[in-house]
């Protein structure tokens, strides 16, 4: 009888190489997959974003709509610091934030005033809180919005109310804490809806630039305003 004892050790050799061969070809599959990922996927560490503003208001106020025909929202980004800004013929409302620190100020300009309110972590923590806990479902729905192919999703609130985004995966940014709600969002936000009393806004990305933007768009005006702390500001009318 052929005795195969002497030969097992070849079987064994020779399934533990095919076996290294699958893990070597596996992991070259998985570099692949994430460097294709990488490549198509890029990070907005520094630049600009434009918003227009689209208002519907119903058939009762059309020309509260009309006087935000026009209107922008631009969003600058360079590391940490974020600015966002929004010019309307009522006045503007500008948002300036330091992702490291969690600080950061609001100014506001309506009419003769000019308020300049100092937020801290736990200020900017009271003013999100609608936002704690929200969701996003991804929908079959895409579209393309400034160059970028975007997916529709569904955010959903604590509180029951939900509203319409679309973001794109090819891009996203740097600083994840401009702006809390869409945080846990898989992408950027180039498409979403917001609710101010009884007007429906939404925004859609027209611009993204890459360009550096200047340092001085982040100082902190030291006068020309009354300064205001977050709770104070809460008590205005």
């Amino acid at each position: 009888m052929y005795n195969l004892a002497p030969h097992f050790p070849i079987f064994t050799y020779m399934t533990l190489n095919k076996q290294h061969i699958f893990r070597n070809l596996l992991f070259v599959a998985t570099v692949a997959i994430i460097s294709n990922v990488a490549q198509a996927q890029k990070t907005l560490s520094e630049g600009t974003i434009v918003y227009d503003i689209t208002v519907q208001t119903g058939s009762k106020e059309p020309q509260l709509a009309d006087m935000f025909d026009g209107v922008t929202t631009t969003l600058y980004l360079k590391g940490s610091q974020s600015r966002i800004e929004m010019i309307t013929p009522l006045g503007s409302t500008i948002t300036l934030k330091d992702a490291k620190s969690n600080t950061g100020v609001v100014l506001k300009e309506y009419g003769n005033q000019k308020l300049l309110i100092h937020m801290t972590k736990d200020d900017w923590g009271d003013l999100d809180k609608k936002y704690a806990g929200i969701t996003f479902t991804p929908q079959n729905e895409t579209k393309n919005i400034a160059g970028y192919s975007c997916q529709k999703a569904i955010a959903k609130l604590k509180d029951g109310t939900s509203f319409i985004v679309f973001y794109t995966k090819e891009l996203v940014t740097e600083n994840k804490d401009y702006d809390y709600q869409f945080k846990s969002l898989p992408g950027l936000p180039l498409e979403y809806e917001s609710s101010v009393g009884n007007l429906k806004v939404k925004y859609t990305a027209s611009k993204i630039t890459f360009d550096p933007v200047p340092v001085q768009k982040f100082n902190i005006p030291v006068s020309g305003y009354r300064e205001l702390t977050y709770q104070e500001s809460t008590k205005l009318k």
